[in-house]
């Protein structure tokens, strides 16, 4: 009886140690993209940073270097930063994942409306991001972003 109870508390620990901790493929992928806006938002180039693979570049030409340049200088122009996510869509195929999204960026300090945002608009951008799994983590190795069509002007 005791071994049977044993084996009981074992497997009943595996389960929930294992099965209800555990989260989806997108569900990680879609935590990944929310810690970097977090990040943003603090200007924490660091946990940016961590989130990237070492083998990042994009099309616009940065790489892991790089883009650290460009998140410096864009922090550094921009004192307060907000960035808002809408329509995230994550696909994962096996260790490649992309998630595609619109984020729309803010100076505005207290933005609880879009009448607090407009005046203090930075940009709305649309995103096309790759990430690969490494090791146990996801990592983002490529982004292609581009000024969304409402924010671009007549020339």
């Amino acid at each position: 009886m005791k071994r049977v109870v044993t084996i009981y508390l074992v497997v009943a620990y595996a389960i929930v140690m294992f099965g209800c901790s555990r989260q989806t493929e997108e569900g990680q992928v879609k935590k990944v993209i929310a810690d970097i806006q977090a990040a943003g938002e603090e200007k924490d180039v660091k946990t940016i940073r961590q989130n990237l693979s070492m083998s990042y570049r994009d099309p616009q030409g940065f790489d892991y270097q790089g883009i650290h340049g460009l998140l410096v200088g864009y922090f550094f122009r921009y004192p307060k930063i907000k960035v808002y996510i809408r329509d995230l869509e994550v696909s994962v195929l096996n260790t490649q994942a992309d998630a595609v999204f619109q984020a729309v960026l803010t100076s505005a300090e207290n933005a609880g409306s879009l009448t607090d945002v407009i005046p203090q608009l930075l940009g709305v951008w649309n995103f096309d991001v790759t990430l690969k799994k490494e090791d146990s983590d996801w990592k983002v190795t490529s982004a292609r972003w581009q000024e969304a069509s409402l924010m671009k002007s007549e020339e």
